[in-house]
């Protein structure tokens, strides 16, 4: 794995050249022998860093790509249409690249869910309630009555955090709740353990929604500025429940849009969840 910081270098091009630090990101491409390169973002910035590289280039052709311009960098372009989760054009893609059949049903991840899953006393599950954008935040008395509502039908409640205002919001989530707990502080592997030792999770538009798609855990995902259509949580016993109102779908980073998904459509969806056979 080579670390690539573009959006960083962009804003400080003289601090970076004085620094070194591309010319070592440079010698370090160049040093390795490569038989294909596979541009599979499909924008310039990427197209760009192939030049560094001797070996051929093969990417997604002009009508593919998201920025089309991209296709002039690559040796051998192909077609991938564009409307579909954007894992699936990944694989179409290095399916067409190097050669082999395309696999029929979702992706393996290659994780282990059972040997990855740290050891329980009970069921639980996950809130994972922390996002980036205000607007992709579900509403925090939504939260609180799922809680009362699961807590009520006998299930544990998890609450991770990742700063101090995501554990505020944990702690009042959880207060008065019955079998609700806050997480102590946790790192990227913790938290992996406790996503892959939960029964369910309930998340928005996150990360850690993705990473627990990627362990087959059966989650609710929520949806409001943001469509998951290209780019939503992706696997087994994944539902999508998308926000329908003013501003729903819009991208907007700060103007609310959930006040029409409400808590009883999503204890609905996930009580369902619950009853349907986990997969293997």
């Amino acid at each position: 794995m080579i670390p690539v910081a573009i959006r960083r270098w962009r804003k400080h091009p003289f601090a970076t050249l004085r620094s070194g630090e591309w010319q070592r990101f440079k010698a370090r491409l160049r040093e390795g022998r490569y038989d294909l390169v596979i541009d599979a973002q499909g924008l310039l910035k990427s197209a760009w860093l192939t030049r560094y590289v001797k070996a051929p280039v093969a990417g997604f052709d002009r009508d593919s790509a998201r920025e089309p311009l991209a296709a002039r960098f690559y040796d051998r372009r192909y077609a991938v249409p564009r409307d579909q989760h954007a894992l699936e054009r990944v694989r179409q893609l290095f399916a067409q690249a190097l050669g082999y059949p395309l696999p029929g049903g979702f992706a393996d991840y290659g994780l282990s869910r059972a040997q990855m899953a740290a050891p329980g006393d009970q069921p639980y599950l996950l809130f994972l309630h922390g996002t980036t954008w205000p607007s992709k935040h579900w509403p925090e008395a939504y939260w609180r009555e799922l809680a009362e509502r699961m807590s009520d039908f006998g299930w544990a409640i998890r609450l991770p955090w990742g700063n101090t205002e995501e554990k505020a919001r944990a702690e009042r989530i959880a207060s008065g709740v019955a079998n609700a707990a806050v997480l102590p502080k946790l790192n990227l592997a913790g938290i992996a353990r406790v996503i892959a030792g939960a029964r369910a999770c309930v998340a928005v538009d996150t990360g850690l929604g993705h990473l627990a798609a990627a362990l087959d855990v059966p989650s609710i995902s929520l949806y409001g500025p943001t469509l998951p259509g290209r780019v939503g949580a992706y696997g087994r016993s994944q539902v999508h429940l998308c926000a329908s109102g003013p501003n729903a779908g819009s991208g907007d980073r700060h103007k609310p849009c959930f006040d029409d998904l409400r808590p009883e459509r999503v204890v609905a969806e996930l009580k369902a969840l619950l009853r349907a056979p986990e997969s293997t």
